[in-house]
């Protein structure tokens, strides 16, 4: 079930109404089945999967909880670690590597048809995956006693706001809420919706009102140059943003009305001075599950320098392989890894002719600079990111450098929105909304409450024009047909 929806329109209140209506030691049923409807909502038979997980990392982890011997303990992690991963290898990279060995042996001259499977990607399995191999693993290590209620346990991998597109939760943030009695609080509530609203927002009116450009060049890339990748690049830049953030947001939003908290996902990555600053912002859930189940575990920066470079190519290869079985996603990965190595070696010279060339005396320019060239290198990645196929993805960047000229020629920025299929009224509209989105999320997520509530003491007559707008904006401006989010096919 899509949150831009009206199924989900229908689905949330009722939901909702009925939480509060029920004595709170019973919601946790209501919210199970809840979450096991939103998700049939795909493919039904793909809920047993969703059950399979469940049991199974149920199961192990009361499993070590009752043993004090470490290599039984180990054995279970194993076991967890082994179905969990090989569920995601089956649905998700079976046909990639049977592909990618097949490529492999006509390189080196052996030819031969490895098996492939026509399985459809079930939604959100990377996501509910990762969050139940987080629970096995802070089970083994003894952060947490394992859940003893299945159908809590149940909930916490379920649970219908963040299921298919996270936040990733920790099983210590939600699990605990689940056992927490939330009454019905207006200012909570209300905080909740606008919250939810602002995402329906950044995702309907304007991700989806830039993916018509975005579509129109990486869709059919041939005969397009530089100036056509260069918008096509920036617009999906802020589509991406918008797309997943606005997710995240009627997430949390969603899961707010309901008395629950969960965790900030982005945090105005655009504005990040470096790469390890822009990744410390863009979801934020699954970079910190890197660094704790993978990056930290493999020695993190506590290991020599060379295997300290290695440690981090090897988070942002996987990172990237989450993201897609394609080598673009591979490629975006190598590249976000390779700008990280490099800036880390190169920090001492950097400093250096900083310093010596007086920087310093020239923060606010500085600043903004650092920032430009962090947003450019992160575009240049995107293109791997969006591009269909890896062979459209080198032809764009081979390309970035052509057709310049002729934009300054009579009409060659007429000729050039024409090649696009958009008119001079739709880059005017892209531009306002692209304009007001960095106006509105200025501040820190954290405080970015107070923009949302800043009609809160205004006359009736203001706030509900405002809401209106809202309204208006969402019904005039949204692609006509509705359009999924893009994080769903991860």
């Amino acid at each position: 079930m899509l949150f831009n929806s009206w199924h989900f329109a229908v689905f949330f209140p009722t939901v909702a109404i009925l939480h509060f209506l029920l004595p709170y030691r019973q919601r946790w049923m209501l919210l199970l089945v809840a979450s096991y409807v939103f998700y049939m909502f795909s493919v039904p038979a793909y809920a047993l999967l969703l059950v399979v997980s469940t049991l199974i990392d149920y199961s192990l982890g009361r499993a070590m909880a009752r043993t004090g011997d470490r290599r039984t303990r180990i054995r279970y992690l194993v076991a967890s670690l082994t179905s969990n991963l090989g569920l995601l290898f089956t649905f998700k990279y079976f046909n990639f590597f049977a592909e990618s060995f097949e490529a492999l042996g006509q390189w080196v001259g052996v030819s031969f048809v490895a098996p492939h499977s026509d399985l459809i990607l079930p939604v959100g399995i990377s996501f509910y995956t990762f969050q139940t191999l987080s629970y096995s693993i802070d089970v083994f290590r003894g952060r947490h006693a394992p859940e003893k209620h299945l159908g809590r346990y149940a909930l916490f991998v379920a649970f219908f706001p963040q299921l298919v597109a996270g936040p990733i939760e920790r099983s210590s943030n939600l699990l605990p809420q689940i056992r927490e009695k939330h009454d019905f609080d207006y200012e909570r509530i209300a905080g909740g919706l606008k919250l939810m609203g602002w995402g329906l927002f950044k995702k309907v009116v304007v991700a989806d009102h830039l993916a018509t450009l975005v579509n129109a060049v990486y869709n059919e890339p041939s005969g397009l140059v530089g100036f056509h990748f260069t918008l096509a690049t920036l617009f999906f830049a802020f589509q991406i943003y918008c797309d997943f953030s606005g997710y995240s947001d009627m997430a949390i939003g969603a899961a707010q009305v309901l008395g629950y908290r969960l965790m900030i996902n982005f945090d105005r990555p655009y504005l990040a001075r470096s790469i390890s600053d822009f990744w410390s912002r863009w979801h934020i859930s699954l970079s910190s599950w890197f660094r704790d189940y993978l990056y930290i575990p493999l020695g993190g920066s506590r290991v020599a320098v060379p295997r300290w470079y290695l440690n981090l190519l090897i988070v942002f290869l996987i990172s990237g392989l989450w993201h897609g079985a394609q080598w673009t996603f591979v490629i975006w990965g190598a590249l976000h890894g390779g700008y990280l190595v490099f800036a880390l070696a190169t920090r001492p010279h950097r400093e250096r002719m900083a310093r010596s060339l007086g920087l310093e005396r020239f923060g606010r320019l500085h600043s903004l600079l650092q920032g430009l060239t962090v947003f450019g290198l992160v575009c240049f990645a995107w293109i791997f990111f969006r591009a269909n196929s890896l062979g459209e993805a080198l032809y764009a960047v081979s390309h970035l450098g052509e057709g310049w000229s002729e934009l300054l020629q009579p009409g060659g920025l007429r000729l050039a929105r024409k090649q696009m299929g958009v008119s001079d009224r739709y880059l005017a509209t892209a531009g306002i909304l692209i304009v007001s989105l960095l106006i509105a999320e200025r501040k820190p997520a954290r405080e970015r409450g107070q923009w949302r509530n800043m009609f809160a003491g205004q006359h009736w007559s203001l706030r509900w024009s405002f809401y209106a707008a809202v309204v208006l904006a969402v019904i005039n401006l949204g692609a006509p047909k509705q359009q999924p989010f893009l994080y769903f096919q991860f």
